[in-house]
């Protein structure tokens, strides 16, 4: 049971770290959509 539970363990590790790397190297593209919002004066204080 302890070999069953070890293997466990390194399985969870293994895909911790795999998506730590994954997602510190993965290439995200910028939005392409512009977004364009009118804000009025009225919540701004003076």
């Amino acid at each position: 049971m302890k070999s069953v539970s070890r293997i466990v363990l390194l399985a969870v590790l293994a895909i911790l770290i795999g998506g730590g790397v994954f997602l510190a190297t993965w290439d995200i593209p910028a939005p392409l959509a512009t977004i364009e919002k009118v804000i009025p004066d009225d919540r701004f204080r003076r």
